[in-house]
């Protein structure tokens, strides 16, 4: 497989950016990573003209695929040919929120801005306000973005800031406990109810191998706000109008949130990110609230536009029923694939997310496993051994998934995320030859 033309830009990109990306994650392939030129239904084509099938989709906003369906594509040249921006409300921004607060049950009002980071930290200094406490609860190894409040490491309230340049005194603030632990949960209530602002959780563990909730483990979470006066923020900015179709997670798992962070295709593939929530604490931003919240690319008319009208053709069309579909003929061949030869790994996701978590242990005996994607079933005999939080993620062998077999699969000319750590995502552009070209590189790999 050629590369050179991949190889001479990460070059000259290490002279201009640091580490040559502008995403750290797109450099945790050695010794470099390939640069892509242009995308293809659920393909994408690098610099030297290799064609990948395409799993990763952008890391997730691309639903639909690289290329956008026809009313799509005229919706975002219309309003790019209306102006760029205006710094002035536009009907278009006003039309999104409308839909958004019709399918999505809790929320009644929207506050679209940038990025998931940004939706993020301004969930959480609305829920701070709103509550009047300091103290947020987050899931060990969850990513919530670049926010300072949460990038920590450590257990309970031992926890320090996991990058340099954060002061320790905004982990003071930060309570990490394990996902789908729930004693652990009900022992930080216990000992700081009074003072927790709110509980920030992907409803799903997607950035850290794609951890499914165990039974009632968000009933618990939510109950323990409700018990508080805290308030229950999901991140749904990969889970968001992927996992439950147009309802998200939370209309999937039957929760009820007080505040949702979204991103990625909420936006359509362009720049975005969007808090949502009940009304009576979303009009405590500012101008009606005090809590300020301002951005000067927020509601973009070219973002919300894209975001809106894919939304509606997933709506119109068989979309979810498709990338579902092949979402799960993806994790049931895989499951196959890992009883066969590598018997000890665990496949994970659902819906349209896919994985395969390199776990190192597995039971002798793999009748009655879960056969599309861990469930977290108690009666599962891989349950003992299944990831259960972002730690048991960790401890897999992840640099043989980035070393070893990433690179072989790459030959095959499948691009799959970065790291084990990152979800896989179905578009409506791709087929069933593309998963059956898929689980043959798998089989291959493996």
């Amino acid at each position: 497989m050629n590369e050179e033309n991949s190889r001479n830009l990460y070059d000259r990109a290490l002279s201009v950016m640091p580490g040559g990306v502008n995403s750290s994650v797109r450099a945790a392939i050695e010794p470099y990573p390939f640069f892509v030129e242009r995308g293809d239904g659920g393909h994408v084509v690098d610099a030297d003209g290799n064609r990948y099938v395409d799993w990763v989709m952008g890391l997730g906003p691309l639903l639909l695929g690289h290329d956008l369906p026809q009313p799509v594509e005229s919706a975002v040249q219309k309003h790019a040919s209306n102006g760029p921006m205006f710094g002035a409300p536009t009907p278009i921004e006003v039309e999104h929120a409308e839909f958004v607060t019709r399918h999505v049950p809790s929320v009644e009002m929207i506050r679209f801005v940038n990025s998931g980071t940004e939706a993020t930290v301004s969930a959480v200094r609305l829920a701070r306000a709103y509550t009047g406490r300091d103290k947020v609860v987050v899931m060990q190894g969850s990513y919530h973005g670049a926010n300072d409040s949460t990038l920590v490491e450590g257990e309970g309230t031992h926890v320090s800031p996991s990058s340099p340049g954060i002061p320790d005194d905004f982990a003071e603030h930060t309570i990490a406990v394990p996902f789908n632990d729930h004693e652990a949960a009900q022992h930080v209530f216990e000992e700081h109810g009074d003072d927790i602002a709110c509980v920030l959780v992907e409803p799903v563990l997607a950035n850290y191998g794609i951890v499914t909730p165990a039974d009632e483990y968000h009933e618990t979470l939510s109950d323990l706000c409700d018990d508080h006066g805290s308030l229950l923020v999901f991140d749904e900015v990969i889970t968001g109008f992927r996992v439950g179709g147009l309802q998200c997670a939370q209309g999937e798992f039957g929760i009820d949130p007080d505040l949702t962070t979204f991103g990625k295709i909420i936006g359509g593939g362009f720049p975005v990110g969007a808090i949502g929530g009940k009304a009576e604490v979303m009009r405590n931003f500012t101008p009606s609230g005090d809590v300020f919240q301002a951005g000067t690319f927020s509601g973009h008319p070219v973002t919300m536009a894209a975001g809106l009208e894919t939304l509606k053709f997933a709506a119109e069309n068989d979309v979810y029923d498709h990338v579902n579909s092949l979402g799960e003929q993806l994790r049931r061949g895989l499951t196959e694939i890992c009883a066969d030869q590598a018997p000890e790994y665990t496949v994970a996701g659902l819906d349209s997310l896919f994985k395969v978590i390199f776990t190192r242990d597995g039971p002798d005996d793999l009748d009655g496993q879960c056969e599309a994607g861990c469930r977290q079933r108690t009666a599962c005999p891989r349950y003992e051994y299944c990831p259960k939080n972002g730690g048991d993620v960790a401890a897999g062998e992840t640099d043989r998934w980035r070393r070893v077999f990433w690179p072989q699969m790459k030959e095959q000319g499948i691009f799959l995320s970065q790291n084990q750590f990152e979800s896989q995502f179905v578009s409506y552009a791709h087929t069933e030859e593309d998963v059956e070209e898929t689980l043959e590189a798998y089989k291959e790999a493996l």
